[in-house]
Formats: C-alpha cells, structure tokens, sequence
C-alpha cells in the first residue's frame, strides 16, 4: 500500500501557497519503499497535483551508492548492512536509526533561481546554530571530490546531501547524524572521501559536556529553518548556481 501525504503527519498548516514547501512526518520506513513512494510524489509535483513537500523520515540501516561510485569504495560483500544503488548525485553513504533523513520534493523552477543544494546547507547551518551546535560549509576545490554537505569546524562530517533534478522537479535530500552507529562509516568508503571522519550531534554533545537534543527538537528546527530557506528570495548566493548534474552528493 502507498503512503498519500494524508497517512503521515502533515505538520505545517499551508498548502505552498506563499512558497514554502509542506512538512511531511513519515517515521521509519523500509528503504525500497521509500525510493518507490519518491518516484510517485515526484511524478505528483511534476503533474501539479501535489505542493512542494519537506519528508522527514529514518530508515533500517543501508548502504546507498551511485552509478559512479567506485567499487573499491563499497563494503565487502560480506557485509550484513544491505548494499542499494540508487539515481541520486554523489556517492556512497550510510542510512540508519539515529539519522535525520529529509526528502525534497519541489518544484525547482517555482523555488527560483537560487542553487538548491546551498538552500539546503544554509537551512542546516541554522537549525544547527539555534541548537547550539557551530557547523561550516566547506567549497570543493575544482577537480577534488565533492565537499558538499555539513561538517564541524575542525571537519568531521555532520550531514551528507545527495539529490537529484528531473523536468524541474528534486527528489533526495539529506542525512544528519543525530545519534546513529557511527561505526558504519567505517566498513566503506564514505563520499568518496577517503579519511573522512563521521560524527553526530550525540557524539558533540557528549564532548562539550551538555546533554544531546532529542530527535524530535532536532527534527523541528531542521524542519523550520529549511522551510524558512527554501521560501525566502532573492536566492542566497547567485554566484554559486550549480546545474542539475551537480546538485550531487557530498
């Protein structure tokens, strides 16, 4: 059975109206299933039969890789965590109880001209600053892999944002590390960044000594300052558009 947005937990009261995409609360759902109720929502927005939409989710843990995602980044085959390819940009990354996975599925041409992949940075950076967390944006040197995403200060990695751009329309999104097994990360390549450490904001919380914040704090302020990014104009930075084939993973 598929999920219409009706069997989640449609938490904001507006419909897209003046912009701002609709916040969806789904829970755990299997990966496949996901991916399959993706391609429909996407279809939906595509035909305008539904306004853009904020999923917020968690997945049983999984491995997600790209079509160009090297081999020798990907677990031994022996792994127990289920290995999927799937149509995103970017590489390999892990999915699992303690992330926070949002899912974006809205008209980009509606959304302006502004690169949607630094909206979605900006909207992390400051749901994580009024969480009281510092976290940075690091730019990729040309030629290098792909630094997208949301890292601390001294570099470990917060959050990965992979997405895809099909007739105007994103499907993906991004995961934030809010209290999963980190040691997951460390059975593959992540991001096609060899030596990148992983972290958590269970894991920063514990080494500054403060209590970690629930899923539930953190899944509210990522949900309201992305939905204040993704409706606000002009676009954050028009120096930085990126074209569809780069709105990858990072």
């Amino acid at each position: 059975m598929s999920i219409d947005t009706a069997d989640g937990i449609p938490t904001s009261p507006r419909a897209g109206g003046d912009g701002a995409p609709v916040r969806v609360d789904l829970g755990r759902l299997a990966y496949p299933f996901a991916q399959t109720e993706m391609a429909r929502w996407v279809a939906e927005r595509q035909r305008n039969a539904a306004p853009d939409r904020l999923f917020l989710l968690t997945h049983p843990p999984v491995i997600t890789y790209s079509a160009r995602t090297p081999a020798a980044d990907l677990p031994d085959p022996a792994s127990p965590i289920p290995l999927v390819e799937v149509d995103r940009g970017g590489h390999a990354t892990y999915h699992g109880p303690g992330q926070l996975i949002g899912y974006l599925v809205v008209n980009v041409r509606a959304l302006g001209p502004g690169d949607l992949v630094r909206r979605v940075e900006n909207g992390l950076l400051a749901a994580l600053d009024a969480l009281g967390f510092p976290a940075v944006r690091r730019e990729t040197p040309a030629g290098a892999p792909s630094l997208v995403g949301i890292w601390t200060p001294d570099h470990r990695k917060l959050a990965s944002i992979g997405m895809r751009i099909r007739r105007g329309v994103s499907s993906h999104g991004f995961a934030l590390n809010v209290d999963p097994d980190l040691s997951a990360f460390t059975t593959f390549t992540a991001c096609a960044l060899p030596g990148t450490t992983m972290t958590s904001l269970a894991e920063l919380a514990a080494e500054a000594g403060r209590p970690a914040p629930t899923e539930a704090a953190v899944r509210d302020a990522v949900a309201d300052a992305l939905l204040r990014e993704l409706t606000r104009r002009p676009p954050p930075d028009p120096s930085t558009r990126r074209t569809e084939a780069d709105a990858r993973h990072g």
